[in-house]
């Protein structure tokens, strides 16, 4: 049960397959030049103004002068988003729910952070590492604390991203896989359950992408 429950998650074993699969974690980017052609509806005016929204938010946390950084978390925002939400379709790889996936994003910009921030703004970086107003007996404390709180940063978010994806995934499978030994009269109830789990994972996906990209805008922030 176990095997077959988290098989969902597993590319396929055949060299040619495993490509395709891996691919299509970059499928939603070939939707994104449509928008510049698109004629002007409902939902290029929507997602024009969550890319606006999110301009504002980003830019008032980096400063007028890393409009590009903007930019950046603008376009992580929207490549996570993409995958999370082509996952919740059917026979499409959940890219977003494996580590490797998560980590080749979080990791380099963690690092790239870390070592800007060292390397252009050591003091900055070094008064990060003791609170204001921290007893002096508790300062090498607070010293461990804070390194250590920043090591594990790149692996929280991407652990708290593909923990997300997985257990959405799992709950609809799980529910699915109950289908045929219900009776009939329950499949109701079943199918509306679904519905509103789709409902519920749609929005956490949209939320966890926002949450990546925040969280990352914030790291970037105190490196600069």
């Amino acid at each position: 049960m176990m095997t077959s429950l988290f098989s969902i998650f597993e590319p396929s074993s055949s060299f040619f397959s495993l490509n395709i699969n891996w691919l299509s974690t970059f499928l939603g980017i070939t939707f994104i030049p449509l928008l510049f052609w698109a004629p002007p509806s409902r939902w290029v005016l929507l997602w024009s103004k969550i890319i606006s929204a999110l301009h504002n938010e980003f830019k008032t946390i980096l400063g007028t002068s890393n409009l590009g950084l903007s930019l950046l978390f603008i376009s992580l925002f929207s490549f996570v988003l993409f995958n999370n939400a082509l996952g919740l379709l059917p026979y499409i790889f959940t890219s977003s729910s494996h580590l490797v996936m998560t980590l080749t994003l979080a990791l380099p910009l963690w690092f790239s952070f870390i070592m800007f921030g060292w390397l252009n703004h050591t003091q900055h970086m070094l008064a990060h590492l003791v609170p204001q107003g921290t007893p002096g007996i508790l300062m090498p404390f607070m010293v461990l604390i804070e390194t250590i709180s920043n090591i594990i940063r790149p692996g929280t978010l991407a652990i708290r991203l593909a923990a997300n994806m997985i257990a959405g995934h799992l709950l609809l499978t799980l529910l699915g896989s109950l289908g045929p030994s219900l009776p009939s009269k329950l499949l109701f109830f079943l199918i509306t359950t679904q519905i509103l789990l789709l409902m519920l994972e749609s929005a956490v996906a949209i939320i966890q992408s926002y949450v990546f990209a925040i969280l990352s805008t914030l790291y970037a922030s105190e490196a600069n």
